[in-house]
């Protein structure tokens, strides 16, 4: 037993592990903004190699969030990785496929006599900043919007659309999530690229573009909190039963009120740090980031922990799926509950090393006598 704690709050426990993964992969994706960010901020050879280094030095970090968020979901929550990898397929190969081309990319970029040329795997790292963000927005919309399966008696699932996944791009209100997200995350390459860069003509370019994706940024969310406030959501009833509702999200925030307050003070913080970055703060990039992971967080919670499916079906409402009747064995939960108490470790690791790699700033003449640059 992990610490006597009964089954329903370990699943409450690993629900609230997963939205916290969640927020700092959408934090992490300050890599992928920065990847849409380097044409436009850039005026030469060397202050581009400048931006792809500082990004370099930081990408396997945002995959390894992807992967410990996926590792999570299948510990804690199998039916619901099984259904939502397993049945929306190809929407979840095209979002590897992107990462998958981000990672050859730094790998093979600057390499001597590649066939292709620096230029093609520079426009491979948009295509993983714009189409990939984009993609995974539209995804986690689908806690909202639902998703076409069902599951049979074996909990086996069965889609009921041939595109696999795809079929959340036939619906407008999942773009929103997806340009809010892309446009936060050039917010966020903006302000890390301030942060760790030494050169005042990047700087200020970069003040320019936060200013206008901040512009950008927020009718797409606010447009995406308006949407899932008003919507009629995925209520879970008395015994498990799952019917359409008015309201449900909103109702979820007004019931829980510490969802609110978490989601409020996540917001409050991205536009500050919005400001500190209009006014040249070369420290926005923290209060940024810990605003987005609040807010991620937050919403997340929200969908979970609320009276609402986390994973709901347009197909068959009672399939949807709750921490309830998704989430793995008791023993399971408990053993893996274990495991999670080395995460503050892992991550302390990665701030000392995130540190260590950030005491001195980048620079032309660093990047200029770097053999081993990307």
């Amino acid at each position: 037993m992990f610490f006597g704690l009964e089954l329903e709050a370990l699943q409450i426990y690993w629900w609230v592990v997963l939205s916290l993964l969640g927020g700092l992969l959408v934090f992490m994706f300050f890599v992928q903004g920065g990847q849409t960010l380097m044409d436009e901020l850039s005026s030469n050879a060397l202050e581009k190699t400048m931006l792809v280094n500082s990004l370099g030095r930081k990408w396997e970090l945002g995959f390894t969030t992807l992967v410990l968020f996926g590792g999570a979901a299948f510990a804690a929550f199998p039916l619901f990785y099984s259904t939502s990898f397993g049945g929306a397929y190809w929407a979840w190969l095209a979002i590897l496929l992107c990462f998958i081309l981000q990672a050859v990319s730094y790998e093979y970029r600057s390499k001597e006599n590649n066939v292709f040329g620096s230029k093609t795997y520079e426009i491979f790292l948009k295509i993983n900043g714009f189409l990939g963000v984009f993609l995974i927005g539209v995804a986690v919309s689908s806690f909202f919007s639902g998703s076409h399966f069902s599951l049979n008696s074996q909990n086996f699932v069965q889609w009921q659309h041939p595109l696999r996944g795809l079929e959340l791009l036939l619906n407008p209100y999942n773009y929103l999530l997806g340009f809010a997200l892309i446009f936060l995350s050039r917010i966020l390459g903006a302000a890390y690229f301030m942060n760790n860069i030494s050169d005042e003509a990047i700087k200020a370019k970069c003040i320019a573009k936060l200013k206008f994706n901040s512009l950008l940024f927020l009718p797409f969310f606010l447009g995406f909190l308006g949407w899932i406030c008003f919507k009629d959501g995925f209520f879970v009833g008395d015994g498990g039963v799952v019917s359409l509702k008015a309201n449900v999200y909103l109702q979820n925030f007004l019931s829980y009120p510490i969802f609110a307050v978490i989601l409020v003070l996540g917001v409050v913080l991205v536009l500050l740090g919005m400001v500190q970055g209009a006014k040249k703060c070369t420290k926005a990039i923290w209060t940024l980031g810990v605003g987005t992971i609040l807010a991620v967080f937050a919403l997340f919670l929200s969908v979970g922990l609320g009276e609402s499916a986390f994973y709901p079906s347009l197909s068959d409402l009672q399939s949807s799926l709750t921490i309830k009747n998704a989430s793995s064995s008791y023993y399971t939960l408990s053993v893996m509950a274990y495991v999670s108490l080395f995460v503050p470790f892992v991550l302390a690791y990665i701030a000392y090393v995130w540190n260590a790699m950030d005491k001195v700033k980048i620079t032309k003449e660093e990047i200029a006598n770097d053999a081993h640059a990307y």
